[in-house]
């Protein structure tokens, strides 16, 4: 199973977005905290709405605590970033990797960086920043997803 982790995510209708995406394409979510925001259930609920309880959802109260839990588990960490030199399209995705997002406002610092075992980016035109959280995720998790034949039958 794919993952996508929300690195301190700090705007919630981005994240649930991206709940709501993982549910319907069946990815397992990871929080790594803290957030901007409240990430309680209470308010994960009203962001996520009904698909919330269609997710497999693990929040962790660190970096370091989802890093040593990632370690463990032998998961490949998959970066994605406007500073990765790599088109998301020219990395061959592995059922398992897990895709992490970093923080809408400021991305992931130089140590998260270090740690991905892949830092990809999605190509856009010359003068533009960045695309929204969202819509880079769901990118990426549809090339994962099709190269690892895991979208939903």
């Amino acid at each position: 199973m794919l993952r996508l982790a929300l690195y301190q995510p700090d705007i919630p209708q981005n994240t649930g977005t991206l709940l709501r995406m993982a549910a319907c394409l069946g990815l397992a979510v990871e929080i790594i905290e803290p957030a901007g925001f409240d990430v309680s259930d209470r308010h994960l609920r009203r962001s996520g709405l009904d698909y919330l309880d269609h997710v497999a959802l693990t929040r962790h109260r660190s970096w370091d605590a989802f890093e040593a839990w990632r370690r463990t588990a032998g998961i490949r960490l998959v970066l994605a970033t406007t500073a990765g030199a790599l088109p998301y399209t020219d990395l061959a995705f592995r059922d398992g990797d897990c895709l992490l997002m970093g923080r809408e406002s400021a991305g992931v610092p130089e140590a998260v960086h270090a740690a991905a075992d892949a830092r990809v980016v999605v190509p856009i035109r010359a003068g533009m920043r960045s695309l929204n959280v969202a819509v880079a995720a769901a990118m990426l998790a549809g090339e994962a997803l099709r190269q690892t034949g895991g979208f939903p039958g």
